[in-house]
């Protein structure tokens, strides 16, 4: 079915017009969204971003400028390549001759080669295109990715060396950035795990010196699959404790109480530059959420979840367009709303989640009809078939980057894997 085709059908869908007769809601949609991984995400992604002859993955196309080289392979993008293609691997989804496996081994060699401190513990932030050292420090946003990386590609390869790479990185972190006394992590430091100053400008990823939404989240996905493949109880209690703080302080019962930072000791931030949240990432940590307690094997807490989707909702989703905004404030409007690639990505996989517990919700039936007609007629590029990295509240391209050092396989393809699984015909 051609995505012309596709969302017409969506269309008549959300006004009512076609009875379903039985069918499940979405297969027709989830059946596209496979066949859209194997013929044009994925093979995007394998023909245009894989540097052969220097190793790891060069990422730097746009939609109006073109492809350009870029000077700087950093850890998040080289991880988070490694993570999407061992799980299009796991997912059946090569066709054309594209070894998907290869293609993460590919990166997986990079990082051991390049980015592994054999002295220090730990991966550097980035190095420059060929593979020559450029910023040594050690961001753990960056250092979780690459758990999440080496678990997957232990699962699509079987390779024991990368699980236990991970399970080394992981007690590097705990040694070098746990926080016994508060609990939590610190996230910056230098490359012998100094950390870095208070609101040091090198810490790129959040801020220096505060405990982020952001990293704290991203560690909790990285433990999940961790102690998933391992049961390891240090990595259990690891994962026990980010999920509790990631509940109790900046994703809490209460969405509108959600908060970017905290002091290391968990006392509020009162920089204006940390007030607000953020849809996308409480909409992914409420599905990260689920897939944390069912690790653990404890009963998820829908409830909790239910509250930050609605949230987004209500405040964050475009009722009229679709899409959903990028930012916003407690309980009052959306102030930043643009839209932008991975935040549609995050609510379509919550809405996904959200439709298990509660099938015949008619608004996240609704939601998710309008999120996809909306990623078809506005977020994704004609040409290519990818997503645009942001667009205006109307539509109207204002990052048009297709790849980049933030933009990989990772948001989206995960988002549409977790679709066709659950709407999938099985």
């Amino acid at each position: 079915m051609t995505f012309p085709r596709l969302f017409l059908l969506l269309a008549l869908l959300g006004l009512g017009v076609f009875p379903t007769c039985g069918a499940t809601p979405f297969a027709a949609e989830a059946g596209t969204a496979r066949q859209q991984l194997q013929n044009t995400v994925l093979p995007y992604w394998y023909d245009t971003a894989i540097d052969w002859d220097r190793g790891g993955y060069a990422l730097c196309d746009d939609a109006r400028k073109g492809r350009c080289v870029p000077d700087e392979k950093q850890i998040v993008t080289q991880a988070r390549m490694v993570w999407g293609f061992s799980l299009a691997h796991r997912q059946g989804l090569s066709v054309g001759g594209r070894d998907y496996l290869k293609a993460a081994a590919h990166g997986v060699k990079f990082l051991r080669e390049r980015f592994l401190d054999r002295e220090y513990g730990g991966y550097f932030w980035s190095v420059n295109r060929d593979g020559s050292p450029r910023d040594l420090r050690k961001r753990l946003y960056g250092e979780a990715f690459v758990i999440y990386a080496l678990v997957e590609y232990y699962r699509a390869s079987g390779d024991p060396e990368a699980l236990k790479e991970a399970q080394a990185l992981f007690r590097v972190i705990q040694e070098r950035a746990h926080d016994p006394v508060h609990r939590g992590w610190n996230e910056h430091f230098e490359r012998n795990w100094t950390p870095l100053p208070a609101k040091d400008p090198q810490a790129i990823v959040e801020v220096a010196g505060f405990k982020s939404a952001n990293t704290h989240l991203h560690l909790m996905e990285a433990f999940a699959e961790l102690f998933a493949e391992t049961q390891d109880p240090a990595v259990k209690a690891a994962l026990e404790e980010s999920l509790k703080l990631n509940q109790d302080y900046f994703y809490p019962l209460d969405p509108a109480r959600s908060a970017f930072h905290f002091q290391p000791d968990w006392k509020p931030v009162s920089d204006p530059a940390s007030a607000g949240l953020s849809y996308g990432h409480n909409v992914e940590f409420a599905w990260l959420m689920l897939r944390a307690e069912e690790v653990l094997g404890r009963p998820q807490s829908w409830p909790h979840f239910h509250r930050h989707v609605e949230h987004a909702i209500r405040l964050g989703a475009d009722a009229e367009r679709g899409g959903v905004y990028n930012r916003g404030r407690g309980n009052e409007p959306a102030t930043d709303r643009d839209k932008v690639w991975w935040v549609q990505s995050e609510m379509l996989a919550a809405l996904s989640y959200g439709l298990r517990d509660r099938p015949e919700d008619p608004s996240y039936r609704e939601n998710l009809t309008r999120l996809l007609t909306w990623i078809q007629q506005h977020q994704t590029d004609p040409k290519s078939g990818i997503w645009l990295d942001t667009v205006t509240e109307t539509g109207a391209p204002k990052a048009s980057g297709l790849a980049h050092n933030w933009k990989a396989n990772y948001h989206d393809v995960r988002a549409l894997v977790i679709f066709e699984q659950q709407f999938g015909k099985r």
